[in-house]
């Protein structure tokens, strides 16, 4: 139910002629060649020789994205959708097609319950995809395509970077797009919103079935809002009555229940959606077609309602009017002229000064800069940046830079006022920057009118900045919360580069309203191992919103008033608070976070110097303020042979991660940051398109998103402090590739070295490692650690976990009893067996090793009192180990196969072993005594024994060379003293422990391990 009914029936089927397929391309060519007189007074400009198009972003996100790219949820793949975007405007331009995007930049309040709304589906999505990805291990399917972090900025971006004109909206999105395709003469309009179809532009096409094909046709479909309206009817202005009634943000769908079970109204399900919305635009018809013309308001509500004082009557008459005047009479009945640019005065008069507010503008010296664009964008500087670009660029095959430095750098100094619309909207010359004309909406009582007047004001001249000081004050917990006064430069300045799209536009809603919201992310709301991205990079916002307030500059100002005795001295400093609409689950938007400026620990200028201060110094000065907020003022981080000036934001985002109390990023993640962001193959979109990941991990996805929000954030910080880095080494596809990281990621986590992880490239390691000394330069590191889930149930029952996260694992009985060379004992290096073990041939013993007292899964055996390592050898090779006995007398079952209480032995010749077991003395001495505890032995000829009864020789050494006299302790004829080294065994299958005996019976020479040197460890006796 809702307005969205209007669209479903649209494109339904059941309406004939409701929706046709058409190739844009052929549109164009049968563009007539007319030129229409222009007329002052009715707001409309000629079309041209051109199929002007203007297209609403926000409706096709996924297309202007490239398409349902499986990696969309590994962080985005920029230089894939750079590569669409190229072959896209490259088929437009070659057509005679003219686009203009138009991106939703405003915060619209009568909206706000309609973007939580759209923030839960979107909340929805993500954890659909996190646990399909969690749990598969695969890319998710496109049905959950969910907009990747910084993906706005990043088309804004795009877009500019291939001359395609870029706006953003200011007060009402819907009403500024329709209003700037009426006013400027475009033929159409491509978007999927049903408030479109009841405006009626003059063309409707479909932006959610725009496809490039590979023949090179621009296919789409177009909507016949004519046939819709024959097919029910009705007359545009009863189709807009149609629209208020079905509910909408003016006037929601549950105050209209009765109504609507009075029509027989239905709700629109999933299944059978379209023929509901038939069947409910149908009964709707026949009860709009006798009400009276909107003309007759008071009747009209009247009839509706059956009473003109009805509590929804006012709300009513704006949601009919705000349709009203999206049509093409109610535009040209409406429109208010537009402000005329007045010339620009060499010297401002400043403004009238109000002590309440502790004006900004104070100094003298701020009034004498020239504030038409930033300081920063010079002819000098867009040329310096635009041969980094090339150098950054240059193995990448859309190293096009023709029509960039057209767009640039032609009409920099263009004083005229006529211009083309790509170079009023995408032009950032320093010089007279061009007057933007001022989208102007008449929305009636709905309170939807655009009023950019500042455009045309001096700097003397009061600015309508569109604040609300009682409701916030009200709201604000805090007393020393200030309401800041806004320079009108500033302010001018501002609205230009946002309506340009040349600006995050969290600036103009920060400083026209002190309140931002933020969308929700692909993170997971209940991780152990990820804070929420949004308090991660609160306090560079912090930073952000006192450098955009002039905090500094007002505490500065409040410590010379209490000197002076203006103010007590026991008066706190103002603040300033800016209000953060961010999910969470204590606070589903429910209320906004109350979010305090935090000034930078330097005393920066004043906003006008930041953004129009022309001197060395000023640019000196932006650049700290860009590092400060991002925790990155180091002496390393702008040095070039460190970290390259097209790396420079990403540094600065992994640098401000890592400063992070809580550790967030391992170690190996950061290592796959960056051998990804220095591999060849990052701007070959062939070779990305080529690469398979064999699994995605869930981790890896948020971690991807978190930096790609850091980007989003640094760009913010950039544009706040005067863009003192110029936006071409802001583009992301310079240093990310969500694709490429995944695999880089994947693979670090077995790599031995960086080394490998660079694929054997000595010249890849040297940046990485240089980068790395940069990014953690002065930083107390803490790398995260891994977490390991708590075990439920089989350990694979959601799938293998990540490969760096599998627990060591003891190695099975027999070596070779892994499948051989391949297999899984061979995947991964396991430890010795904590028993030790013998291997025999034919019955002699040829090997053997001691226990291995390492990590064996969280437990660890009870060594005895004095026991040291150092001189008792545990597993090394030459030395005689200890076999654990649990439970076991000792000795016992020691010469069994695979017997669990001695060490294990591995026998190859059964028949023989058998043999030397008869001859083998069994020790009788130790048989019956009580094994008490965990007993450390060792092995010896005359048997097992006891740690504390062996005498370690003076040099320490188990080299095979025997041992010293024993003292008669254990032995297995007391008093009688044999001496270990040198003894002959004369005889087939005796027992051999010395390490260096001689066997004449087999003919062989024996030496066993007894290739250490010898230990320097003085002799002592193990009690």
């Amino acid at each position: 139910m809702g307005v969205d009914d209007l669209q479903i029936f649209l494109e339904s089927p059941s309406l004939d002629g409701g929706a046709v397929s058409v190739d844009l391309l052929k549109i164009a060519r049968n563009v007539t060649q007319r030129q229409q007189p222009h007329n002052a007074n009715r707001k409309i400009r000629p079309l041209g020789n051109k199929l002007k198009l203007i297209v609403d972003a926000e409706n096709c996100l996924d297309r202007l994205y490239g398409g349902y790219f499986s990696d969309w949820a590994c962080g985005g793949q920029w230089n894939r959708m750079l590569q669409f975007l190229s072959l896209l405007t490259g088929a437009i331009d070659r057509g005679g097609i003219e686009l203009a995007v138009v991106f939703d930049g405003t915060i619209e309040q009568c909206r706000a319950a309609e973007w939580a709304a759209g923030q839960a589906e979107v909340r929805h999505r993500v954890g659909a995809v996190l646990k399909h990805v969690q749990g598969k291990g695969t890319p998710p399917p496109k049905v959950w395509w969910t907009p990747p972090a910084c993906l706005r900025s990043a088309l804004r971006m795009a877009l500019r970077h291939l001359g395609v004109t870029v706006m953003c909206t200011m007060d009402d999105h819907h009403q500024e797009v329709i209003a700037y395709c009426r006013e400027y003469g475009f033929h159409g309009l491509l978007a999927d919103d049903a408030e479109y179809a009841a405006f009626d532009p003059p063309r409707y096409f479909s932006s959610e079935n725009l496809k490039l094909t590979y023949k090179g046709s621009i296919e789409t479909k177009e909507y016949m809002v004519s046939e819709l309206t024959k097919s029910l009817q009705v007359t545009q202005e009863q189709l807009c009555i149609m629209a208020a009634l079905l509910g909408n943000f003016l006037l929601p769908e549950n105050h209209l229940q009765d109504l609507h079970k009075r029509l027989g109204l239905t709700k629109s399900m999933a299944d059978d959606e379209s023929l509901n919305a038939e069947n409910n635009m149908k009964k709707l018809a026949e009860f709009v077609r006798p009400l009276p013309s909107p003309s007759n308001m008071d009747a009209l509500v009247a009839a509706v309602f059956g009473s003109p004082d009805d509590r929804r009557a006012d709300k009513f008459r704006q949601s009919v009017q705000y349709y009203l005047n999206g049509t093409a009479s109610g535009f040209l009945k409406y429109c208010t002229p537009p402000a005329k640019a007045k010339p620009k005065k060499n010297t401002a008069t400043p403004p009238p000064q109000n002590e309440n507010s502790n004006n900004i503008n104070s100094k003298t010296e701020d009034q004498d800069l020239d504030t038409s664009g930033f300081a920063s964008e010079t002819t000098e500087q867009e040329q310096e940046s635009l041969q980094s670009y090339k150098q950054a660029t240059a193995h990448s095959i859309l190293s096009d830079f023709e029509g960039l430095e057209t767009s640039l750098l032609k009409n920099n100094h263009d004083d005229s006022s006529v211009s083309t619309d790509s170079s009023r909207f995408n032009g950032i010359s320093n010089g007279s920057v061009s007057s933007a004309k001022s989208l102007q909406t008449a929305s009636g009582s709905s309170g939807a009118k655009v009023d950019l007047s500042v455009e045309g004001s001096t700097s003397g001249e009061s600015v309508p900045v569109h604040q609300k000081p009682s409701k916030f004050n009200r709201n604000s917990t805090i007393s020393t919360a200030v309401t800041p006064a806004v320079s009108p430069d500033v302010l001018r300045t501002a609205s230009l580069r946002h309506q340009k799209g040349l600006m995050a536009p969290v600036i103009l809603h920060a400083l026209s309203t002190q309140e931002v919201r933020l969308a929700c992310l692909m993170e997971d709301e209940g991780s152990r191992e990820f804070p929420p991205a949004h308090e991660v990079y609160r306090p560079l916002r912090r930073r952000v919103y006192a450098v955009l307030f002039n905090l500094h500059h007002l505490r500065y100002v409040h410590s010379k008033k209490k000197e002076s005795g203006e103010l007590p001295d026991s008066a706190p400093p103002p603040d300033v608070i800016v209000k953060e609409w961010t999910y969470s689950r204590s606070n589903p938007y429910h209320r906004p976070e109350e979010v305090r400026a935090d000034p930078l620990p330097w005393a920066v200028p004043t906003l006008q110097r930041l953004w129009f201060g022309p001197s060395v110094d000023d640019k000196r000065r932006r650049m700290r303020a860009l590092l400060s907020c991002l925790n990155s003022d180091t002496p390393l981080i702008l040095n070039t042979a460190y970290v390259p000036q097209h790396m420079l934001i990403m540094a600065c985002v992994l640098r401000y991660i890592m400063s992070q109390d809580r550790a967030i990023m391992r170690r190996h993640e950061l290592d796959a940051f960056l051998c990804h962001a220095f591999n060849p193959n990052l701007m070959n979109p062939q070779y990305l398109q080529d690469l398979t990941l064999n699994v995605v991990n869930s981790r890896g996805v948020q971690l991807a998103a978190l930096f790609m929000q850091g980007v989003d954030m640094a760009l913010l910080a950039n544009d706040a402090c005067g863009a003192p880095l110029p936006w071409l080494m802001c583009c992301p596809w310079l240093y990310f590739d969500g694709k490429l990281f995944h695999y880089t990621l994947t693979r670090s986590s077995h790599a031995k070295n960086i080394l490998e992880l660079c694929e054997n490239y000595i010249e890849r390691v040297v940046k990485v490692e240089r980068m790395r000394k940069a990014i953690l330069e002065g930083l107390d590191v803490k790398f995260a650690k891994v977490l390991m889930p708590p075990f439920v149930g089989p350990m694979l029952r959601h799938g293998p976990p990540p490969p760096h996260c599998l627990p060591a694992m003891g190695m099975p009985p027999h070596r070779g009893g892994g499948g051989g060379v391949g297999g899984p004992s061979s995947m991964r290096p396991r430890p010795i067996p904590s028993r030790g073990g013998q291997l025999q041939v034919a019955g002699v013993v040829v090997g053997s090793w001691g226990a291995n007292y390492g990590y064996q899964g969280n437990a660890r055996p009870l060594l005895p009192a004095g026991y040291n390592p150092n001189n008792v050898g545990g597993g090394g090779r030459g030395r005689s180990g200890y076999s654990n006995s649990y439970g076991r007398g000792r000795g016992q079952n020691r010469n069994r196969t695979g017997g669990g209480g001695g060490p294990p032995t591995f026998s190859v010749n059964n028949r023989r072993n058998q043999q030397a077991n008869k001859k083998r003395n069994t020790n009788k001495a130790n048989k019956g005594q009580k094994q008490q505890g965990v007993s450390l032995t060792i092995k010896t000829d005359t048997g097992d024994v006891p740690v504390n009864e062996v005498v370690i020789a003076e040099d320490g050494s188990t080299s095979g060379r025997g041992r010293k006299e024993d003292r008669g302790k254990g032995k297995r004829d007391k008093g009688k003293e044999d001496s270990i080294k040198g003894t002959e065994h004369k005889g087939q299958g005796a027992e051999h422990k010395g390490q260096g005996a001689e066997h004449k019976g087999q003919g062989a020479e024996h030496k066993g391990q007894g290739d250490a040197p010898p230990r320097p460890d003085a002799a002592r006796e193990v009690e």
